[in-house]
This record gives structure tokens, sequence and C-alpha cells, in this order.
């Protein structure tokens, strides 16, 4: 009966019932605060007419004087061998170093407004405990992106702008969506019935564009508490990147507590639903002796 009632429980309700509800929901209700303030700040201008960030995603400029340009969007334009102004330059060098500085893929969990679809997918696959999943390589994402980057420099035209969900979907709540509703439709039933976290765990190559630059972040995320863990299996449940968390989990001298840079969003969920508080953000740079805490308890000894 135990058994059985700890199966039906959700992930974070003991958290919820040990801690309080905002600390097993802080960082889920904060990560929708910023993607909706940041299509906040995108919609200033053409619903009210104050003028902070004109453009969208792709291509903006922040108060009329700083320019900000998606650095994979860089990369393609240079890959069709388009000049960029020297503005677009600037742009993605902006943007890619704080995205590098803050953790690489924390774009994908706090501004990309694809995430609250997958999202929506996720929670409706544990409602109604929809099992069946296709397995898709990891690597995937990353042979997509050199595509991506390979297309361009083939047909000298930015082929994936054309299908970008993440472009579609910010100029579709800003200008009308069009067909675009279509696509964004397409990944929800795609993660909902095809592949678990298909989207963004699997194949969208600005995630792994992201996840690049995130690997020499000094933002991580880190079980740092692992000796507290005890199985339940919530973080698995919320994590959208779950292969990254046995490694992190398992004690020993010779594995980093530090959840893989490369893949972690940096969403904080598994800070929300942990009632034994295993996880925090930490700040660090990779190699340091502060990522090998076991180490450090061994050279006390």
């Amino acid at each position: 009966m135990k058994a059985s009632q700890k199966a039906e429980r959700t992930p974070g309700q003991e958290t919820t019932e040990t801690l309080g509800w905002w600390t097993a929901h802080k960082f889920l209700i904060l990560r929708r605060l910023s993607q909706i303030s940041v299509l906040g700040l995108f919609l200033l201008t053409p619903v009210v007419g104050i003028r902070v960030i004109d453009g969208n995603l792709s291509s903006s400029r922040l108060l009329n004087t700083v320019p900000m340009t998606d650095p994979l969007l860089a990369l393609q334009t240079l890959a069709a061998f388009h000049p960029l102004e020297l503005t677009a330059v600037l742009g993605a060098l902006l943007v890619g170093g704080f995205y590098l500085l803050l953790g690489g893929r924390v774009f994908c969990s706090w501004v990309c407004p694809i995430n609250p679809v997958t999202d929506l997918a996720g929670s409706f696959r544990r409602l109604f405990k929809i099992r069946s999943s296709y397995r898709l390589s990891r690597s995937a994402r990353y042979w997509l992106l050199a595509l991506v980057l390979v297309l361009p420099t083939v047909t000298g035209v930015l082929v994936w702008e054309f299908i970008n969900p993440i472009a579609l979907a910010y100029r579709g709540i800003l200008f009308g969506m069009g067909t675009g509703w279509i696509l964004i439709l397409a990944i929800f039933l795609f993660d909902l019935i095809v592949s678990q976290r298909g989207w963004c765990g699997h194949l969208c190559p600005l995630g792994a564009f992201y996840g690049i630059t995130g690997k020499i972040s000094p933002v991580q995320m880190s079980a740092a508490r692992r000796d507290k863990c005890n199985d339940c299996m919530d973080c698995y449940a919320v994590c959208p990147e779950p292969h990254i968390l046995p490694p992190a989990l398992k004690p020993s001298k010779n594995k980093s507590p530090v959840l893989k840079p490369l893949d972690c969003t940096r969403c904080g969920r598994c800070i929300d639903v942990c009632a034994q508080q295993v996880f925090e953000y930490q700040i660090n740079m990779p190699g340091t002796v502060k990522d090998q805490p076991d180490t450090q308890r061994s050279l006390a000894k």
C-alpha cells in the first residue's frame, strides 16, 4: 500500500508538504516570470509605443542603442558569405558572452518561448501516464547544428531561419502567428506522443549551440549534498536532461557532483522538487578544486 501511494505522489509533493509550496515551485515560477518579462519588453514597442527593445530574439536593439544579435544567426550569415555589420558582430558577442557567463542553455529554460510548450507536454505525459517514447540519439542535435551551419554555405540562404520555431514563435506573438502555430503544435505533439523531451533534449540546434558555450560557464548546478539523496526520483521526473543526474548523485572520489554543464539547462527544477535539498547553484570555474568536494573531504581526513 505504501509503495502504491508513493508511486502516485507527484514530483515535488513531499517538498510542498514539508517545506512549503513556494519552495517547491520557486524556480519554476521565476522562469515563467522571466519568459513573460522578456516577451513583455518586446511587446512594449508595438503595443504601447514604449521603446525598450525593438526587434525580436534574432536581432534587436536595447534602448535604441545596444545591439543584440542571435550568435547562431550571425554564424549562419557568415557561413553564407554574407557580410555582417559591425553592430551585428557586437550584438552577437554581447548575447553570446551573456549566455556563456550565465550558463549557456540557461536560454533554453529561462528565455525560450518553446520551453513552456515542451514543459506542458511533459506535464501531460505524467498526468496521462504516457510511458512509451521513441529513443533519439543525443548527438542528433549536434548533427543538426552542423547542418544548420553547412546549408548556408551550400545554398547561400539561411535555411534554418525559415523553420526556426523559436524565431517563428516570437515573431508570431509580436506580429501575428499565421502558420507558425502548426510547427509549435507539432513540437508539442512530438514531445507528448513520440519522444519524451524530444525537441529540447535531442533535436534543437540552438540548444546544442548554447550547450557548447555553457560548458565553460562559471554558473553550474551541483548535487552538493548528494549524501542526503533518498532516491525518491522526483528530480528525474522533472529534469529536462535526466541522464546528467546519476553521475552527479553517485558519490565517488573520481566523480564531481556538478551536473554536466554541456547539457544542464540550469532550470532549477531539481532544487524545487528535492525535499532533501540536495541540489544548489554554484559559481566556480570548471576544473577547480571546488568541483571536487569528495576529494576535498578525503584530503581533509
